[in-house]
């Protein structure tokens, strides 16, 4: 069996401020190409977590490998293979766009037509090129963060790391924002992103880190959180019907494993008491088989602000006694899943 190198390895890190502990033993694993969100409360330990990747902060303990190489004992090494953009930076005055990327692109070594190729295809994906001559204080909010995707980029790395890029964007930017970091994912980039738009995540991000009180409480895909099996190996089932609801929910009273939880005018949500997709086939054949006119049968999907925010509610000791069967990449708190 071969395993696939992750470009990312972050293993134990924890970084203390006085008493505080910023971050606490957190470990996760990025593989090349993948997009990844990190998500937390403010306070969680997400920027002091970003900081120490971008090589800005040094842990008090753990390790963190970029491709192999410790970035906290060799980062001139890795640098150049990171981009940061993080969550504010200030204009300067009297800079227009084009002299704020002539800077930074020389500040990354560039040169002659290198530095002038490399500004005018950064400017040219981050849509900057009518702007070149605007003084970059007068630049919009959604400019002024494409005018930072733009510096993060001219080093052209394989690994960005953003720090809530789309904050305070109205919906037009962040769908431009959106579509460039699906863009940048398409080219093979490995990008972390923080942010609080949990919904935009789910959508761009191939997997989601949550952080609580400076530890790792959920590492895992989108579709697994938000499917919502409860700790106790519940998920909540809409059955649709076609004509009278009566059969259904006569079956859903004598049937093993099943619980009415809302009767609807075409038919009814309900839990079952089955943690795996096999048993809910099963499941889907038999109200079949027993004549019940089933139209449509799906597994309810939770928000991901409400997968957050039960991520939140629940004590760290209902966390550890998850079931063996409900690994924490594939966690769902026992709170019925109700909207």
């Amino acid at each position: 069996m071969t395993t696939t190198t992750p470009l990312l390895d972050v293993e134990q890190l924890a970084r203390w401020f006085g008493g505080v502990k910023a971050v606490d033993g957190v470990s996760f694993q990025l593989q090349q190409g993948q997009v990844v969100g990190l998500i937390g409360a403010n306070g969680a330990g997400k920027t002091t977590t970003m900081r120490i990747l971008a090589t800005l902060d040094y842990p008090d303990r753990g390790t963190v490998r970029l491709g192999g190489v410790d970035i906290v004992e060799y980062p001139n090494e890795v640098r150049h293979r990171i981009g940061w953009m993080p969550d504010h930076f200030t204009p300067y005055k009297d800079t227009t766009v084009s002299d704020y990327l002539d800077f930074f692109g020389r500040a990354y070594g560039l040169r002659g037509d290198d530095l002038s190729n490399r500004v005018g295809e950064v400017a040219e994906f981050t849509d900057l090129v009518p702007l070149a001559d605007r003084s970059i204080d007068r630049l919009s909010r959604g400019q002024t963060q494409r005018l930072c995707l733009a510096r993060t980029l001219l080093n052209d790395p394989e690994f960005l790391i953003l720090d809530e890029p789309a904050a305070g964007l109205d919906p037009k930017a962040r769908l431009e924002f959106k579509n460039l970091v699906r863009v940048l994912r398409d080219r093979g980039k490995t990008i972390l992103i923080s942010s609080h738009i949990l919904s935009e995540l789910g959508e761009m991000c191939d997997s989601l880190v949550f952080m609580d009180r400076g530890v790792v409480v959920h590492h895992g895909d989108t579709e697994t959180l938000r499917r919502g099996v409860a700790a106790n190996g519940t998920m909540t089932i809409n059955i649709t019907v076609h004509g009278d609801v009566a059969p259904l929910l006569q079956w859903l009273a004598v049937r093993p494993g099943w619980k009415l939880v809302e009767e609807r005018r075409d038919g009814a949500r309900a839990e079952f008491a089955g943690a795996t997709t096999e048993a809910l086939a099963a499941e889907l054949r038999r109200v079949i088989a027993d004549g019940v006119p089933v139209v449509d049968f799906h597994r309810e999907l939770r928000r991901l602000e409400e997968a957050f925010i039960e991520m939140l509610r629940d004590p760290p000791e209902l966390r550890a006694a998850l079931p063996p069967e409900l690994p924490a990449s594939a966690t769902h708190r026992g709170t019925r899943l109700t909207p």
